[in-house]
């Protein structure tokens, strides 16, 4: 993995809590229920220590991923963002013209997106099309299928 995992700074923050959380509680938890579940005998036929080790090895697995993450993070300091221009770490309203709807978006990184949240990838059409953008200006979305869908950039924020 290269550094370019561009992430909020919020994003990086929320990471290096899960990754403390996984470190210092999961383990031991998990480590628990291993060192209870060998006391039960025979670890061949012994489901509560197959399960505890499988636990063991998704806490391990996604500690990694963190790491991995967190060591090619590109962060986007709030102190950093220029508001006059639509980026990652941005919170923008848009105008769908074709529906004459507005909509609004945290603009974050690829791990950071989540659409039940509004947080959309700075590499996600509408994220990737409205960057570098100032309110006021309009520009084209272009989708995977081919349609493409014209916006108004209405307002830039940085997230809270």
């Amino acid at each position: 993995m290269s550094k370019n995992l561009i992430m909020t700074e919020d994003g990086y923050n929320a990471l290096e809590e899960r990754l403390k959380y996984l470190k210092v509680h999961a383990r031991k938890e998990v480590a628990d229920k291993i060192s209870v579940a060998r006391e039960y005998g025979d670890l061949s036929e012994n489901f509560e220590y197959d399960a505890a080790k499988n636990e063991q090895a998704v806490i391990e697995g996604e500690i990694s991923q963190i790491e991995a993450y967190l060591d090619n993070a590109e962060v986007v300091y709030k102190k950093n963002i220029n508001k006059k221009f639509a980026g990652v770490g941005c919170k923008i309203k848009v105008l769908d013209l074709e529906f004459n709807e507005e909509l609004e978006y945290s603009l974050v990184g690829t791990i950071e997106a989540n659409s039940e949240e509004n947080k959309i990838s700075n590499v996600s059409p509408l994220g990737e099309a409205v960057i570098g953008h100032k309110v006021g200006d309009t520009f084209e979305v272009k989708l995977p299928n081919g349609v493409s869908t014209k916006y108004k950039l209405l307002a830039i924020n940085i997230i809270k």
